[in-house]
């Protein structure tokens, strides 16, 4: 999450404050939640001082072009420094370890062989040619069955109501800009997946309204960081007392980077509630088939039967994290309202994809056999010995977390690693972190508003896992140094299971 520029003038903005939090469990990573009742901040700080607003290197660009390139500037320091320094095994050692970008490293010898295959590699005059901007018919076709089937959707899914787009983020930019006006908002729980922010505003010039979450456990709550119905209402309320245009909600399931899975009961309550304010909902379930825990019991809003406002509720996924295909750029809208995919499909123009990669995604999710046979029990096996592996050293560590069994990421507490609970000396510790050659995201970057929480990826091959856990045991004790080869470790799962919520 980015703090937008006074230059936009107001908009809702958040104001984290430190939270006390008491029973945090080391072993298990049980927390406690609840939503601190207080006024938000609306006011937008400003973009920077008028000498850089006015310096050489940004004088060519208009004003939305500062704020855009104001954004990469402030958001992009930890991944340039990565991408200048990037840990390579022979030919750069001492490299720095990637444990903050969300991807999933551990299955590209079975994606390789398949993506291989002579079924994949056709090319024919249609596929060279302007395509139908909503996708070609055969991979809309596709994508309903695919997702008629792992959504475990009532009624078969309809093809016309399928967009496909290259990614989630192109997804976010054009919802948010068919959909609301200059200024309005979405509500949005946080901590959440903070490249969001950029994804709604760039474009549409769209805001977030946060619905603040924190790891306190009170009234009715049964676990930390918890979204109820009530805590959307007071921030409803909130926004609209600012005179601050609520137009839509959205929802991450499973959740980034919490790694909480709703249930269809709290899915029915999230939507219902929209139905009475007339907000549409998005729905990001990009993780749906990275649960690896059988416990964690996902279900996808499409499963639901008779969705309470089914011309105000969309759905997005993509291949970038189930399939650990990142680069290729590939995400498809589920939506009942012809009239949105009409108009998101217009968009598609400046974010569709080549008919080469329309083809291959096609065949991909035709082929049942590979994905439940092979892909998926494959991937779903390396990503628990992964998490087991980085959830034993976090203990070892006496570091408390939350993990649900989803997702890439373990949400972790270092907050008694601050010596003061500021987001200033969170910071710090991030830099650390980085100064010593492993990359981490920390909780300001998901508008936590708690200092001292991080988000650690754990699906990544075992050597790398093994060296970045080390620097982290080493910045924590306190004995911070490079070291170039990695000890030898053991990811197998572990007989005993940490508990679930």
């Amino acid at each position: 999450m980015f703090t937008l520029p006074q230059e936009e003038s107001r908009a809702p903005a958040p104001c984290p404050s430190p939270a006390s939090t008491q029973d945090l469990d080391s072993n298990y990573g049980d927390g406690l939640e609840r939503e601190r009742s207080r006024k938000p901040d609306w006011k937008l700080p400003e973009l920077c001082d008028s000498t850089t607003m006015l310096s050489p290197d940004s004088s060519y660009l208009s004003s939305r072009g500062r704020v855009i390139k104001w954004f990469w500037d402030s958001a992009e320091e930890g991944y340039r420094t990565y991408h200048m320094d990037e840990y390579d095994e022979d030919k750069n050692p001492s490299g720095i370890i990637n444990l903050g970008t969300s991807e999933n490293k551990l299955c590209f010898d079975l994606l390789s062989r398949r993506l291989s295959q002579s079924d994949m590699l056709q090319v024919e005059p249609s596929l060279l040619q302007y395509p139908d901007w909503r996708g070609h018919p055969f991979l809309r076709e596709e994508v309903a069955r695919f997702l008629s089937f792992y959504c475990k959707s009532p009624a078969p899914l309809k093809p016309e109501n399928v967009v496909v787009l290259n990614g989630c983020a192109s997804l976010f930019s054009a919802l948010a800009t068919v959909l609301c006006e200059v200024g309005e908002a979405f509500l949005i729980p946080a901590p959440y997946y903070g490249a969001i922010t950029q994804h709604v505003y760039l474009y549409g010039n769209v805001r977030l309204v946060c619905v603040y979450l924190d790891s306190e456990v009170t009234g009715l709550d049964t676990r930390p960081f918890q979204l109820t119905v009530e805590k959307l209402e007071t921030a409803l309320q909130r926004a609209n007392s600012e005179g601050v245009k609520v137009k839509g909600l959205i929802l991450i399931n499973p959740h980034n980077p919490l790694g909480d899975i709703y249930s269809p009961g709290e899915l029915r309550d999230y939507l219902e509630f929209a139905k009475r304010h007339e907000l549409h909902v998005m729905v990001d379930e990009v993780y749906m088939l990275s649960v690896f825990e059988k416990s964690a019991a996902y279900r996808s809003v499409l499963s639901l039967e008779g969705l309470p406002d089914p011309q105000r509720t969309h759905v997005m996924w993509a291949t970038s994290k189930d399939f650990g295909m990142s680069g290729l750029r590939f995400g498809t809208l589920y939506t009942e309202n012809r009239d949105v995919a009409t108009a998101v499909a217009s968009l598609c123009r400046y974010h569709g994809l080549s008919g080469l990669v329309q083809y291959q995604m096609a065949q991909l999710l035709r082929d049942r056999d590979w994905i439940n046979q092979v892909y998926l029990p494959e991937n779903h096996a390396r990503l628990k010995a992964a998490h087991s592996y980085v959830a034993g050293e976090l203990r070892a560590l006496g570091i408390p977390f939350l993990s649900r069994g989803a997702g890439f990421f373990i949400w972790v507490d270092l907050r008694k690693f601050l010596p003061e609970a500021t987001f200033k000396e969170e910071t710090l510790l991030w830099r650390r972190f980085l100064d010593n050659k492993v990359l981490l995201s920390c909780g300001k970057t998901f508008e936590c508003k708690e200092p001292g929480w991080f988000r650690l990826v754990f699906s990544d091959k075992a050597h790398r896992l093994c060296l970045g856990m080390r620097r982290v045991r080493q910045v924590l004790e306190g004995t911070s140094q490079v070291a170039e080869e990695p000890p030898s470790c053991q990811t197998e799962e572990p007989r005993s299971r940490h508990r679930e919520m």
